[in-house]
């Protein structure tokens, strides 16, 4: 089996997989990172959506060797070490940007590479970051208030 090699929220991790092992399941059953989800396995809905190299990727459809000395950043990896909420996280429980919060890392790590790259989006940029992020509860709205709350807070620090 190949060794991968690469760094998950900010550890350098090797382990041996399979050629054909996602990037989903090495996430989450080999590294027990449970916070990314597996929802559709087919890249439709976005619960899995992880940070490679600061892009949203969606991990359900991305071989794990496709990481290969990359970085990921999964939604575990977005808190300060002494686990205060990032912004980002703290806009959407604030704004009540989540209901069932199923959708919600996905939804999250969507915005962090958004707002990595546009630090002042307007609404139908939120709107084209997060159209293949589904959420099923909130009806959007909220959401992209929280990343409007997001990028303000982002701006002041």
């Amino acid at each position: 089996m190949p060794t991968l090699r690469l760094t998950v929220n900010g550890r350098q991790v090797e382990r041996e997989v399979e050629a054909r092992r996602l990037l989903i399941e090495f996430l989450r059953v080999d590294l027990g990172l449970t916070g990314t989800h597996v929802g559709c396995d087919t890249s439709q809905c976005g619960a899995c959506t992880v940070l490679l190299d600061g892009d949203a990727i969606k991990a359900c459809t991305t071989l794990a060797l496709q990481a290969a000395g990359r970085s990921v950043t999964t939604i575990e990896g977005l808190a300060a070490p002494d686990g205060s909420l990032h912004p980002i996280q703290k806009a959407f429980v604030d704004c009540h940007g989540l209901q069932c919060g199923f959708c919600t890392p996905g939804m999250v790590m969507a915005s962090a590479s958004l707002l990595s790259r546009n630090a002042n989006p307007d609404e139908a940029a939120i709107e084209h970051a997060l159209e293949g992020n589904l959420c099923r509860c909130t009806g959007y709205v909220n959401i992209v208030e929280a990343v409007r709350q997001a990028a303000s807070e982002l701006a002041k620090s």
